[in-house]
């Protein structure tokens, strides 16, 4: 098995980014408007793809095998259209990354697991955290929505839904 793809967002596709990560690609967010020569240096030194809307990126020579121009579109298509490119798997490592921060999440201690609300705790059903931001991750209506999504970016990347079961 090869090694997922990993990307550089900019700052234009901020949601796209948190579903990448949702989906559990190493996935970074350039919030601070870096330059494109050390967007693209980055992406070089760290093995990333650039993901961005900027058209006049490809004057950057290194831009060449590193940046995948995205056009204006809503999220749907734009993640088809990176899942096309990249053939994605939007489920296999889906919700191992944080959101916010894209640090590889940790099973829930016994600790984070009391910051869940008490109405949102269900007996058996997992929860992650965050060692670097110390968020909590449990499987509330957010992540069913957003699962819901991947599953049907998975479904549509993939022609159907067969063989794709529900966690």
């Amino acid at each position: 098995m090869s090694a997922l793809p990993r990307f550089l967002c900019d700052g234009m596709l901020g949601q796209l980014c948190r579903y990448l990560r949702a989906a559990g690609f190493d996935t970074l967010f350039d919030n601070n408007g870096e330059p494109d020569r050390d967007l693209l240096r980055q992406c070089r030194e760290q093995g990333r793809f650039f993901l961005t809307q900027d058209q006049l990126i490809i004057e950057h020579k290194a831009s060449n095998g590193v940046a995948f121009i995205l056009p204006q579109g809503d999220l749907d298509q734009l993640a088809a259209l990176v899942a096309k490119h990249f053939q994605l798997d939007w489920i296999s490592h889906a919700f191992s990354r944080c959101l916010v921060d894209n640090t590889l999440l940790l099973a829930a201690d016994a600790a984070s697991l009391q910051r869940i609300p008490p109405d949102a705790r269900k007996p058996g059903e997992s929860a992650s955290y965050c060692p670097s931001c110390a968020r909590v991750y449990w499987q509330g209506s957010h992540y069913k929505r957003m699962r819901a999504r991947l599953m049907k970016w998975q479904a549509a990347s993939t022609g159907s839904a067969h063989g794709i079961a529900e966690q």
